[in-house]
């Protein structure tokens, strides 16, 4: 086996060249129609799978390897403009690598690059789960704005988490100039209080738990897709019985999509009577738009810091729930649900909720306290919900479109009990719809029972009551059959 030199000799007679041009993709995927590179192989000398390393521009920008202990250079003609500091990282810290690829009519097209240990017939290094993790990550990202050869590069991923700081530091050289401008300045300063001497471990501690927060974050452009609205429709319709007009106002705000491809100016508040199905609507719509989607409960925060975070002068210091919601989805496009809008202003003492919901709904960007960085915030959607709008605040209300979702009329909690909630419950404990019968008078029992309390959450309850006596009694008294008219209705439920 040959022994592999990748020792650069000094020549003082070579300028650096940069051989190669870049170019824009978003796909995230690579291909040999769609590769990460494409080298120089007009001899046809690089095979399937080629072991080499890449040399770092103090020369030429090149691919090298060792054939029948000759070593050879192949010149970079094309890179993905997500890759150039991937590539430099890997030719500065001597990563050998496999390259796998295929012969086109422009070069030796790259889709693969593997980290590797030559010295033991090709296997792969124990590393190599690392740099798989940046280049998902880059794959997954948007090509910088502008390519700086000198510069560092980033990316977005999803489970592995950055937590070293060796790891840390890697993916901010690899990925940097795919994060937003602002987030760059960021995080090459927090990277230096975390390997700082000269601050405290708490302040260290803190900046790493910042920066791990941040690089776990897609961060990506505002260009959104335009939406289908028939599909749109069929969503709809699986979350929320007849209500034509409220449906068909919805996508009268969302499709604006379609022609802009960025988000409505206006975020939705849904108003409506508990149980009307509220929150399911909010949910349906983040499936539309294909977004990510969290949660914030307004009845359960009381002070503004559960928002914004506290400040990394406390040794318990940690980032606020918004920021947090941005780390668990992973990326920067999400829909915010916002539950119970309405009793945003019901703060303790420490300031008014509301007052921060206003810099998220504008989309201008949000702060947080222990980040101490300006989110981008204009890839988020706020939807929110509430049954008293009254109690809304003018400045927030003037950031929705309010859609009001009556209350079910008699005749639709029927429907919905027959063919929706009952179906639902029956199908979720096995059982077939041969094996309960409800009479039309046992129906009108169901909803008059149901009559004094809003929405549809009783009547649901009221099926689950029904689907268990039911599987009861057939488990027990071996029937096959129940049969509900309205004076079982009343002895069950009364």
């Amino acid at each position: 086996m040959p022994v592999f030199d990748f020792t650069d000799k000094p020549d003082p007679s070579n300028q650096a060249v940069c051989t190669y041009e870049t170019f824009r993709s978003s796909l995230n995927v690579a291909t040999a129609e769609h590769p990460i590179m494409v080298i120089a192989d007009t001899d046809d000398v690089l095979k399937h799978h080629s072991s080499g390393m890449f040399i770092n521009p103090i020369k030429r920008t090149s691919f090298e390897y060792q054939e029948n202990g000759e070593k050879i250079r192949l010149d970079i003609l094309k890179i993905d403009s997500r890759f150039t500091s991937l590539y430099k990282w890997l030719g500065e810290n001597h990563v050998k690598v496999r390259l796998s690829g295929s012969k086109t009519n422009e070069g030796f097209a790259v889709y693969k690059i593997r980290e590797q240990h030559f010295a033991e017939n090709g296997k792969m290094s124990s590393s190599d789960g690392f740099l798989q993790y940046m280049i998902d990550r880059l794959l997954s990202s948007d090509p910088p704005s502008h390519t700086v050869l000198d510069e560092d590069e980033d990316i977005t991923g999803d489970d592995m988490k950055l937590t070293s700081i060796q790891s840390i530091t890697d993916f901010i050289a690899c990925a940097g100039n795919t994060l937003p401008d602002n987030i760059q300045v960021w995080a090459r300063r927090n990277l230096v209080v975390a390997k700082s001497n000269e601050v405290s471990p708490e302040e260290r501690r803190h900046a790493q738990r910042a920066l791990s927060t941040m690089m776990g974050i897609n961060w990506k452009n505002n260009y959104f897709a335009a939406i289908d609205p028939v599909e749109a429709k069929r969503i709809l319709d699986e979350e929320l019985y007849g209500m034509e007009k409220v449906k068909q106002r919805i996508i009268e705000t969302i499709i604006q999509i379609n022609r802009t491809h960025t988000l409505p100016a206006y975020g939705l508040l849904i108003v409506g009577p508990a149980g009307t199905g509220k929150s399911q609507v909010a949910y349906a719509v983040a499936k539309i738009l294909k977004l990510s989607w969290t949660t914030l409960d307004m009845s359960s925060i009381n002070d503004p810091e559960q928002l914004t975070g506290s400040s990394r002068v406390y040794a318990n210091a940690k980032p606020g729930i918004i920021m947090e919601a941005f780390a668990q989805a992973g990326e920067s496009k999400l829909v915010f649900i916002i539950n119970e809008l309405d009793k945003a202003n019901e703060g303790k003492g420490n300031g008014n909720p509301a007052d921060v919901l206003l810099t998220l709904l504008d989309n201008l960007g949000f702060t947080d306290n222990y980040m101490e960085c300006m989110i981008p915030t204009d890839g988020v959607y706020p939807i929110a919900t509430a049954n008293d709008k009254s109690k809304i605040s003018a400045p927030i209300m003037s950031r929705f479109a309010v859609i009001e979702i009556p209350d079910y009329t008699p005749e639709e909690k029927k429907i919905i009990f027959s063919r929706f909630s009952l179906p639902k419950i029956l199908k979720r404990m096995g059982m077939s719809a041969d094996e309960i019968e409800i009479t039309d008078d046992g129906l009108d029992v169901i909803v008059e029972l149901c009559s004094g309390t809003s929405g549809v959450r009783d009547i649901e309850q009221v099926a689950e009551h029904i689907a268990a006596n039911a599987l009861y009694q057939i488990e027990v008294n071996h029937v096959t059959r129940v049969t509900y008219n309205a004076a079982k209705i009343h002895a069950l439920i009364e």
